[in-house]
């Protein structure tokens, strides 16, 4: 069978359909369950890193998932911001429901690739945990204060809580997850070259179990869960932005994808204003996850995976955008820094808030101030110094929801910037 050719970035894109043809021979359908040989769960599992009894009910893949699901760090995620503040309104993403969509997403893609759905969702719902308060800005602010102690990044802090923060269970710290998550978790924006990497260090302390191959590509599931993540922030950042008015429909037609889409619209006698933000985010979930799926069909036919360990040696990554839908994506997402990300509203609030986390430190981090940390947290760093007592503190920083944080501030400080 030939490879089936690519239809053109135009309306035709934003339509819905019902089933997406592949290139071995059928048509998957919604609903449908033909798990592709180089899917994760085909081959032997690499087990957890503490020996559990098989559970009765679910495969590994679902007790991850619900472990991450009943995790506390996922409940923070509610009140942890996207790329609006909480008492902005609420309509407005949080980290939590921007994991719920990149979740969905991640399920559909991977159902047409014949791919585990379980392992991708997993990813999908747990790659934002180790995100602290204020989103990116509050990123920006601990690895400023933490320069000298090895920085602070979300997607290693998501591993140090999956691997010893979570505190649950009576045999074990941390979640005990399956090699693929840690892996998928680790690695699912490509490999991790250079050994001073904030991935290289957290992972350490599994050299005595398995090595992540660091240096190597994730699974596809993993490789799916990245891209979906791509495909939420960018269409639910455009539905955000037109609510918060930092948008307008007109502002879009000059944007490619988003020019097509907003033409058919605006040309439609049943287009109502109101309806607009939902339909252009619609649209363009539907035009993104097509082009992975056809994009990831040519170049899994061209490398046929004998199993899941042939794509994580594979030269490029099998799950992808076509770069025709590269170059798209690259100017929405400039569109979106230019008009959201950095625009004068976004950025005061986010300046003040990192102002918040940098105080928290501060205050937290000298000697008078550990008396405000929280009694589990002080006994805990009791005998830990230096470099050590800093993570700690960087720890409990970054599991704060926003409101706690700005709630903290207002009771240790006497002036606390208004963040609106």
């Amino acid at each position: 069978m030939g490879v089936e050719s690519r239809p053109p970035a135009s309306t035709e894109l934003a339509q819905s359909r019902v089933a997406l043809p592949n290139d071995y021979g059928e048509s998957l359908a919604p609903g449908a369950r033909n798990p592709a040989h180089y899917e994760a769960a085909a081959g032997a599992l690499r087990g957890r890193q503490h020996k559990e009894d098989a559970c009765p009910t679910r495969s590994p893949f679902q007790r991850d998932r619900d472990r991450v699901l009943h995790s506390t760090a996922f409940r923070r995620l509610t009140h942890k911001t996207q790329v609006f503040i909480y008492h902005e309104g609420d309509h407005y993403r949080s980290r939590l429901t921007h994991s719920l969509e990149v979740a969905q997403i991640a399920r559909t893609i991977a159902r047409q690739l014949r791919l585990n759905e379980d392992l991708a969702e997993c990813l999908s719902l747990a790659h934002d945990l180790g995100h602290p308060p204020f989103g990116h800005a509050g990123e920006r602010a601990l690895d400023a204060v933490m320069h000298d102690h090895g920085g602070f990044d979300h997607n290693a802090q998501s591993l140090r809580i999956v691997l010893s923060l979570e505190r649950k269970y009576a045999a074990f710290l941390g979640l005990n997850l399956t090699w693929e998550v840690l892996e998928g978790l680790a690695k699912h924006n490509g490999p991790v070259h250079g050994t001073a990497s904030p991935i290289h260090k957290v992972t350490r302390e599994l050299a005595h179990w398995k090595s992540l191959e660091l240096d190597s590509w994730a699974s596809a599931e993993a490789q799916v869960a990245s891209l979906a993540d791509d495909i939420a922030y960018l269409t639910h950042d455009i539905d955000d932005g037109l609510r918060a008015e930092l948008l307008s429909v007109a502002t879009l037609k000059n944007v490619p994808l988003l020019d097509t889409i907003v033409a058919d619209l605006t040309s439609r006698s049943d287009s109502a204003p109101a309806q607009m933000p939902y339909e252009i985010s619609r649209r363009m979930i539907t035009a993104l996850i097509a082009d992975v799926v056809g994009e990831s069909r040519r170049r899994l036919k061209a490398l046929a995976p004998d199993g899941p360990d042939a794509i994580r040696t594979a030269e490029t990554g099998v799950i992808a955008f076509s770069k025709e839908f590269q170059s798209i994506i690259s100017e929405v997402r400039a569109f979106l820094f230019a008009r959201v990300y950095r625009s004068d509203r976004v950025m005061v609030v986010m300046r003040h808030a990192e102002d918040i986390v940098k105080d928290l430190f501060a205050h937290y981090r000298a000697p008078e101030g550990r008396a405000d940390l929280p009694v589990d947290w002080r006994r805990a760093g009791e005998n830990l110094s230096g470099g050590q007592a800093t993570r700690l503190i960087a720890d409990y920083l970054a599991g704060m929801t926003d409101r706690f944080a700005y709630a903290e501030h207002q009771r240790l400080f006497d002036a606390t910037p208004e963040l609106r």
